[in-house]
């Protein structure tokens, strides 16, 4: 892939992730809240990514990491991928630590995918076509903040923008058209989506 393709289709996707940011702070603001972690992790639950730019994202923040943590962090991923495989096969959900969780920190927190920033406070999204659909946040915002009136946090442009990035770097790549559903483990591991 050209470099300086690649160079400029992250930074617009860095732009978005900071919008991103900016409106999960200015929600969970309102409410007072503050994810400090806590045992129901999101960093347990098991998420799938859809966008290649994310992926190209995480993957070269993986990439500036010393070769010893990269190991490190390969491991585990080898480790949750297994687990996912396991509770897949026995329908169940175990929720295993992400590989990238290090002390309760994401390892690679600049690079996390969409879901990881906006994930925790209750939610709206306007598909097109259909009733809109509420998010109602994670148990330790209910914890803390579960009494609270809601404070309007549409994803909608915010998903939108990330679409349409997406959409303009697959046409940019040619075809054909990769589609990717991969957890964070799953991204860790693989060498060749973009081969």
């Amino acid at each position: 892939m050209d470099p300086a393709l690649r160079a400029s289709f992250l930074g617009r996707l860095r732009r978005i992730y900071a919008a991103m940011d900016a409106a999960y702070e200015k929600a969970a603001a309102a409410y007072g809240f503050v994810c400090g972690g806590c045992e129901e992790s999101c960093c347990r639950t098991r998420f799938h990514h859809h966008t290649l730019l994310e992926y190209l994202c995480l993957r070269e923040g993986f990439g500036e990491l010393p070769a010893e943590r990269q190991e490190q962090v390969r491991e585990r991923a080898a480790a949750v991928a297994g687990q996912h495989a396991r509770d897949l096969a026995a329908g169940t959900d175990t929720k295993p630590m992400c590989p990238l969780n290090e002390a309760g920190r994401c390892g690679l927190y600049a690079h996390r995918p969409m879901i990881c920033r906006l994930h925790g406070i209750p939610h709206e999204l306007h598909p097109p076509g259909r009733a809109p659909q509420l998010g109602p946040g994670c148990a330790e915002f209910h914890r803390r903040c579960g009494r609270a009136v809601y404070h309007p946090f549409d994803r909608t442009p915010l998903y939108a923008e990330l679409a349409r990035l997406e959409s303009e770097f697959q046409q940019a790549i040619g075809p054909p058209r990769r589609k990717i559903r991969m957890t964070i483990a799953e991204m860790l591991l693989d060498e060749g989506v973009l081969s």
